[in-house]
């Protein structure tokens, strides 16, 4: 057997995984000659969140980034994840824009296309493989693993067959979620050999369950090629296993990796560091496997994520109700894959399903997913779901074609657009643009801020982002308040800090008041909107107000949608829970709102 090798994840998944994607790029750089010198089969630095967020909170260029990592690694394959069809966001892309972006990348740096689809849809996959191929770049082709009674040891071989005959040039068995067992890892790598199976195979896994690094010993066992591991300080848990360990456990083996452990100690050093600086965004939940994951396996991130959801809809208290209704609504809808987006639409509606009533409440993703419109479930959806989710007309809303086929043509629409603003400097501005319309055209025009700069690391323990993490370890911590001086005449003090919802993820803002304390019963401004009123209409939810669908003055029928709600990251329509006449309306589009946040008044 050839040795195995490593493809490393520091750069991409082991932040991602554990520090919410916030490595700047200016910490990566002063590392990137060294690693450059390993060995790896390659580095994964690229594509996923690491396109988004550095536009969103880091106002730093992901290309920009791109181009940096290929002139200081010019020895290295360097890696991308890409969503298929997604690309790397959330929604499906007409074929230009893929293959713009497939063509942009490749001739920015990126070797090796990672494209993986969440549900494992062939149909989602063809259009960047293709593109891949024809930019003469390496295709990674993934198969998304999961649990179900339809995700079989046989349902995994063939789909890696299929894969290899579409020209895939290795094939990566992506758990995202670190559930794969050490025999199952074991049967579907032998499986796929023994038939014949001629690409290569590279195991990716998190060590969420605990059990990864015993996989990853059977994956080996088994012929596996390659193993994905991100460096110590920044590994296991929600991370990956860590590349120090598994290259020493390989040492003097068959299976020997080749790398220089002296060498990767001097890296490790270097992300010591940074994990140092970056420590406000660790948290214990990261840090530590969860076994359990195997049993209802929702990812660790997702339970993460539903937790702060229900915190923000005040319902914290039916968490238990939701875990159990997950494995429910994921067996309803065909069994998809717990992996963005359709972790997302599973589990907000889970969450909809016991706050509201089963199906009771649809946000526009869950509709889209029945619809087809993310691709073919891996197992079908019943008619009567169907029918319970999209009504009596059902058949003539499901799609049975590629969801790309309904989409125009992007390219020049945006390019003209992006022109006329002038704002166009390069052609990739066009791609960031296209992908992330409002985020990208705020960076595009200068406009976006950091959250923090390198030289602000690491953030002092007073502030907010730090006393998330202390809580994170420490939960009994009560909250302190600090005060330059005591307030006078008794007045009781306010609170400078709050919770804030930006894009539907939550942060905690400390806001410093200019020119005096905040005390209450100071102030004045416009009059506050009541909290109630006869035939008040209050928000069953938190959210941001994306639309209002009446006016003033417009009948309304219990039931009707009147106003349209981003609560948990997903598009939701807000129903009159009474009828009659719109009196008065409190909120207006871009509001944010809280559960029983007055609305309307409808007599």
């Amino acid at each position: 057997m050839e040795k195995i090798g490593i493809t490393e994840l520091i750069l991409r998944d082991a932040h991602q995984s554990i520090l919410a994607t916030r490595m700047r790029t200016e910490d990566m750089e002063p590392i990137l000659e060294k690693m450059d010198q390993v060995g790896y089969w390659a580095v994964e630095m690229w594509g996923g969140a690491t396109f988004d967020v550095p536009l969103r909170y880091l106002n730093q260029d992901p290309w920009d980034r791109l181009r940096l990592i290929r002139e200081k690694m010019p020895n290295t394959k360097l890696m991308m994840l890409l969503r298929a069809q997604n690309i790397v966001a959330y929604r499906n892309f007409p074929d230009d824009i893929v293959q713009k972006f497939v063509h942009y990348a490749h001739k920015n740096g990126i070797d090796v296309f990672r494209v993986f689809d969440a549900l494992n849809d062939l149909r989602n996959m063809d259009t960047p493989m293709k593109a891949v191929k024809a930019e003469g770049a390496h295709l990674q082709a993934c198969v998304s693993y999961t649990i179900s009674p339809v995700h079989t040891t046989e349902y995994y071989i063939k789909f890696m067959q299929d894969l290899e005959k579409r020209g895939s040039d290795s094939i990566c068995i992506k758990d995202m979620a670190g559930m794969i067992s050490p025999k199952r890892a074991y049967d579907i790598i032998k499986g796929y050999k023994d038939q014949g199976g001629k690409c290569p195979v590279d195991l990716h896994s998190h060590s969420t369950s605990g059990m990864t690094g015993l996989a990853y010993q059977r994956a080996a066992d088994a012929g596996v090629d390659v193993l994905d591991t991100d460096m110590s300080p920044i590994a296991e848990g929600t991370g990956h296993p860590a590349t120090e360990s598994v290259v020493y456990a390989f040492k003097d083996t068959e299976w020997d990796t080749g790398l220089n452990i002296d060498l990767l100690m001097e890296i490790r050093d270097h992300f010591r560091k940074i994990a140092k600086k970056y420590r406000h965004l660790i948290r214990m939940e990261a840090l530590r496997p969860d076994p359990s994951i195997v049993l209802h396996q929702i990812p660790g991130g997702m339970i993460s994520n539903l937790v702060s959801q229900l915190e923000m809809q005040g319902a914290i208290d039916k968490l238990d109700d939701v875990l159990k209704e997950i494995p429910i609504v994921r067996e309803e809808l065909g069994y998809p894959p717990l992996v963005t987006p359709t972790s997302q639409v599973v589990g907000v509606q889970a969450v909809m399903n016991v706050l509201f009533g089963r199906y009771k409440n649809l946000p526009k993703e869950t509709l889209d997913y029945v619809k087809g419109m993310y691709g073919k479930s891996p197992a079908p959806i019943s008619d009567d779901i169907k029918e319970l989710i999209l009504g009596p007309d059902w058949k003539d809303q499901v799609i049975t074609c590629r969801p790309a086929d309904l989409l125009e043509p992007e390219w020049d629409l945006r390019k003209k657009e992006l022109e006329d603003m002038g704002l166009l400097k390069q052609e990739e501005d066009v791609l960031t643009y296209a992908i992330y319309p409002q985020v990208g055209l705020k960076f595009l025009k200068g406009e976006a801020v950091p959250e923090f700069t390198t030289d602000d690391l690491p953030l002092p323990i007073d502030h907010p982002a730090s006393k998330a993490m202390i809580k994170s370890f420490f939960p009994e911590v009560k909250e302190i308040f600090v005060y330059d001086e005591e307030p006078k005449g008794g007045a009781a003090a306010i609170p400078t800090e709050f919770d804030v919802e930006v894009d539907g993820e939550m942060f905690e803002v400390k806001v410093n008041p200019k020119g005096g304390f905040i005390v209450a019963g100071a102030g004045g401004g416009a009059e506050a909107p009541p909290t109630d009123v006869e035939g008040g209409f209050k928000s069953p939810m938190q959210g941001t107000v994306l639309s209002i669908k009446v006016a003033e003055g417009d009948k309304v029928e219990e039931g009707q949608v009147v106003a349209t709600v981003e609560a948990m990251k997903m598009e939701t329509e807000v129903k009159a829970d009474h009828g009659g006449e719109v009196k008065k309306i409190y909120v207006d589009e871009g509001d944010s709102v809280e559960t029983g946040t007055l609305m309307m008044q409808i007599l």
